[in-house]
C-alpha cells in the first residue's frame, strides 16, 4: 500500500526513540510503518493499532498476545519482535525490517509454483513452526498472506495475533477470526485448535503452491466452511498431473478431516518432508545444483495488508528456497547490479535441467500417467471434454444411483484419482437414477419380519406408529406407506432404493372392560397406556348399574398409547308404566305385559287358571312405574 501524504503519523516521535518514516501497510486492526530506531540506530517495522481499538480490551489483548508469543521463539524462519509498548493511547509492537513480498504475492505472480520450489518453501516454514509447536504456541492463522519471501532468500512466518498456547483449546468468541480458507474442520465444527490445525493449514497452502488455486471456493464463508468440514481435500494431481505421488500424499496426510490421521505437530511432517525431498529430486546431489534461491531484488516495501505482513532481517546459515517473481527481480540495487549475469546464466542453466528433466518426466517418467479427475454430477458432454483435455478417452456406461440425478455422471471405471496411462479409455457411468424394487405384502407381518424386508431390498425403515387394532395381534404390521408420496404399500409394490417405508404397527386389541366398575376399568386401561374419563350413562337390561357398558375414542382415528377412552356406563334397567289390564281377556292382558318385559306371577294357583275368564286386578296397580323386567302379580277372575 502506498504512502498516504496526509497520514499524522509520518515524521511522528514514538515513545522517544521509533522515528516514523513511511507507511508500509494498512490492515483492519492495525497501521505497518517503516521507522528507524535512534537509540540503535537501524531500521525497523512498527505496527500501531488503529486508534478506534485501543479501548477494546479484547484487541489489546490479542495485540499483546502477538507480542509474547512472537518474543518467545527464537528461530530464523521465524520473524523477530523487538519491543512493545504504548504512547499516550497508542499500542505499539516493533518488528525487525525486511523488504520482500509475500507468499501471496508469489502465487499471483506465477500461477503455480513447481514441486521443487513449493518444497523449498513448505521446509522453511515448517522448521518456524516447529520451534513454535516445541514451545507450545499454536499459529491459528497461517496462510501464504503470513509468509515473507525476503530479497535476500529468506523465508519467514509471522503475525501471531491469534497464536495461543498450545494446551488452550477451548473455544472462544474469536475462535474463527482466521481465514475461512485455511481453518481446518474442527475450527469450523467446534471451535477447538492445536498443532494439528495448523497442519491442516499448511496442507491447504501446499495445495494452494502446487496446483495456483484453493481446494474449495464458494460465494459465501459459510459454503466454503461447510467444504472443510465435510470434504476431502481432492490430491494435488487432479489439477495438474505431473505432481508427484509422494506429495499428493503428503498433502493428503497434512488435510486429513480426522485431526487424529494427520501429523501430530509441525516436527512430523517436516521429518517427513526431507524423506520426500530425496525421493522426488534425488538427481540434485549428481549435478551440484542447490534447491531454488529467492533472487535478490528491487522489491521496495512490501504490499501486504498490515495484519498479516511477515517483516524481518536476520541472517540465516542456510537461505531457504523460493521463486523469482520475474526477470525483472534480477535487476538490484547498487552492487547488485553487477551481478545481473550470474544470476541470469544460473537461470538458463536450471532451466535447460528442468527442460531436460521434463521431457523424461513426461516421456517415460511418472508424468506419462494421468489422475483420472472427478466427475462426478457432469453432464456425460462436460465429463467427456474434461478427459479429452488431460489425453483420455471416454466410454460410456450406466448404472443406477441413489445419490446423483438421473441423466449425470455417477462414477468412473477406474475410480477418480487413479493413476493411468495417456490414451486409456475411461468408462464414464451415468446415473439411472434409483434402482426400482417391488416391496412384499406386509400387512399381517410381525414388525421384525417386515422390516428385514424392506433393508434387504435397498430401501429404509422410516417412522413406525403403534396403534391399538382388534384383529392383529401385537406386533403385526397393520399397514404401509411410502414415506416419499403417501402411497398405500401394505399389499406390496413398486418402489426405489434408498428411500423409506413407514410402518403402522399393532399393540393388540383394547381391553375388554364391559361389565366393570369404572375404577376397575381405569386401572386396565392404564396397564396399556391409555386414559380414561367417564361418559353418559344409558338403561341396560343385563349391565348392571354403574358398571361399564361401552368404550368409544375421544377422538376420531386409530387409537394409540396415551389417548384418552370415554366410558359409557348403566343406569341399570329402563322403568316402564304397567298398563291396565284389568277386564282384559287372561290370554290378552298376559301378553301386553310380557310383550313390555314384564314377569308374571299368578293368584290363586296354577289349578284355577283354567277357568279364568279376565283378569281381575294386578299388583303393582296399573300407572304405577316399575323396572323394566320387573315381575307383576295378576288375580284371575272365573
Amino acid at each position: 500500500m502506498s504512502e498516504s501524504p496526509t497520514d499524522p503519523m509520518i515524521g511522528r516521535l514514538i515513545d522517544g526513540r521509533y522515528q516514523v518514516r513511511s507507511r508500509i501497510a494498512r490492515g483492519g486492526m492495525a497501521t505497518v510503518y517503516l521507522a528507524t530506531d535512534l537509540r540503535l540506530e537501524r531500521r525497523v517495522a512498527i505496527k500501531i493499532m488503529h486508534g478506534h481499538l485501543a479501548d477494546d480490551n479484547s484487541f489489546k489483548a490479542r495485540f499483546v498476545q502477538e507480542a509474547r508469543s512472537a518474543a518467545r521463539l527464537a528461530h530464523p524462519n521465524v520473524v523477530n519482535v523487538y519491543d512493545q509498548g504504548q504512547d499516550a493511547d497508542m499500542a505499539y509492537l516493533v518488528m525487525e525490517y525486511l523488504p520482500g513480498i509475500t507468499l501471496r504475492d508469489l502465487i499471483k505472480d506465477y500461477g503455480r509454483l513447481t514441486p521443487e520450489q513449493t518444497m523449498d518453501i513448505l521446509e522453511a516454514v515448517l522448521g518456524g513452526l516447529a520451534a513454535a509447536h516445541k514451545a507450545g504456541i499454536v499459529h491459528r492463522d497461517l496462510k501464504p498472506e503470513n509468509v515473507l519471501l525476503a530479497d535476500d532468500g529468506r523465508i519467514k512466518i509471522g503475525d501471531f495475533g491469534l497464536a495461543r498456547a498450545a494446551n488452550n483449546n477451548t473455544a472462544t468468541g474469536q475462535a474463527l477470526l482466521g481465514t475461512i480458507a485455511y481453518l481446518s474442520p474442527e475450527l469450523v465444527t467446534r471451535g477447538i485448535a492445536d498443532a494439528r490445525s495448523d497442519i491442516y493449514a499448511l496442507g491447504i497452502m501446499t495445495y494452494e503452491m502446487l496446483t495456483g488455486e484453493q481446494p474449495y471456493v464458494g460465494e459465501a464463508p459459510m459454503q466454503i466452511a461447510y467444504q472443510h468440514a465435510n470434504d476431502t481435500v481432492p490430491m494435488p494431481s487432479v489439477k495438474v498431473p505431473s505432481i508427484p505421488r509422494e506429495l499428493d500424499e503428503l498433502v493428503l496426510w497434512a488435510t486429513a478431516r480426522d485431526p487424529e490421521q494427520r501429523p501430530r505437530d509441525a516436527r512430523v511432517m517436516l521429518d517427513q518432508l526431507l524423506d520426500v525431498e530425496k525421493l522426488v529430486r534425488p538427481a540434485s546431489a549428481d549435478t551440484g545444483m542447490a534447491p531454488t534461491m529467492m533472487f535478490p531484488g528491487g522489491f521496495g516495501d512490501a504490499s501486504a495488508t498490515a495484519d498479516t505482513q511477515i517483516l524481518g532481517a536476520q541472517p540465516l546459515a542456510k537461505p531457504a528456497a523460493a521463486l523469482p517473481s520475474s526477470s525483472t527481480l534480477l535487476a538490484t540495487k547498487g552492487e547488485k547490479r553487477k551481478r545481473r549475469g550470474y544470476w541470469l546464466f544460473t537461470l538458463v542453466v536450471l532451466l535447460a535441467a528442468l527442460a531436460g528433466g521434463t521431457g523424461w518426466y513426461f516421456g517415460s517418467g511418472p508424468g506419462s500417467q494421468i489422475a483420472v479427475p472427478r466427475l462426478a454430477s457432469m453432464t456425460p458432454e462436460k465429463a467427456a471434454a474434461a478427459l479429452a483435455e488431460l489425453d483420455l478417452t471416454s466410454k460410456p456406461g450406466e448404472e443406477y444411483n441413489n445419490e446423483i440425478a438421473a441423466g449425470l455422471v455417477s462414477s468412473t471405471k477406474p475410480d477418480a484419482g487413479t493413476r493411468v496411462a495417456k490414451g486409456t479409455a475411461v468408462t464414464v457411468l451415468v446415473s439411472k437414477g434409483r434402482q426400482p424394487i417391488t416391496l412384499p405384502t406386509l400387512t399381517g407381518l410381525g414388525q421384525d419380519a417386515a422390516e428385514t424386508a424392506i433393508t434387504d431390498l435397498g430401501a429404509t425403515v422410516g417412522s413406525t406408529d403403534e396403534v391399538f387394532n382388534s384383529s392383529l395381534e401385537e406386533g403385526t404390521v397393520v399397514s404401509a406407506t411410502r414415506e416419499s408420496d403417501g402411497g398405500d404399500v401394505s399389499k406390496g409394490g413398486a418402489y426405489f432404493e434408498g428411500l423409506a417405508v413407514n410402518l403402522v404397527v399393532s399393540l393388540g386389541p383394547i381391553p375388554d372392560v364391559t361389565g366393570k366398575s369404572v375404577p376397575d376399568a381405569t386401572a386396565i386401561l392404564k396397564e396399556k397406556g391409555l386414559g380414561a374419563e367417564t361418559g353418559e350413562q344409558r338403561y341396560s337390561d343385563t349391565i348392571a348399574k354403574d358398571a361399564v357398558i361401552k368404550l368409544s375414542a375421544a377422538k376420531s382415528g386409530p387409537v394409540r398409547v396415551g389417548d384418552v377412552l370415554v366410558l359409557t356406563t348403566s343406569r341399570g334397567p329402563e322403568p316402564v308404566e304397567v298398563p291396565n289390564v284389568v277386564g282384559k281377556p287372561w290370554e290378552e292382558g298376559k301378553k301386553i305385559l310380557t310383550d313390555l318385559g314384564f314377569k308374571l306371577k299368578y293368584n290363586p294357583g296354577a289349578d284355577a287358571i283354567a277357568a279364568v275368564l279376565t283378569i281381575d286386578a294386578t299388583d303393582p296397580a296399573a300407572g304405577q312405574t316399575i323396572p323394566k323386567g320387573a315381575t307383576i302379580e295378576l288375580t284371575p277372575k272365573f
